[in-house]
């Protein structure tokens, strides 16, 4: 006889949570990363872009550069921004990170 009897083995006890347990830390990894890093990141870029909607002539605002001005013309892309006395710079919208109060820039 060449070939020797095969005995089946035993099944294994099935897991009572059905490997929830195994994938509960990689879903909660998911949960956290999400509430820290993902929703703060898209409330920022909604409050943005209501920014940007609403700027008009006249606002004083502060691009990414650092450069301070007073809106001067509106377009669907660029601003004009008056930076000194009779000179005025195109910058794009969204280079634009804060609208300051008015009167803040006194010297334009």
């Amino acid at each position: 006889m060449l070939i020797s009897t095969a005995h089946a083995q035993q099944a294994a006890a099935a897991d009572p949570t059905g490997g929830l347990m195994q994938m509960l830390p990689i879903i909660l990894m998911f949960v956290v990363l999400y509430f820290l890093m993902v929703r703060p990141q898209m409330k920022r870029a909604k409050e943005h872009k209501a920014l940007l909607e609403a700027l008009a002539k006249g606002d004083e605002v502060v691009t990414q550069g650092g450069v301070a001005g007073r809106i001067t013309k509106v377009g669907d892309s660029y601003v004009a921004l008056e930076v000194a006395d009779k000179v005025e710079i195109q910058v794009q919208k969204p280079a634009i990170v804060l609208v300051l109060p008015k009167g803040t820039l006194k010297n334009l």
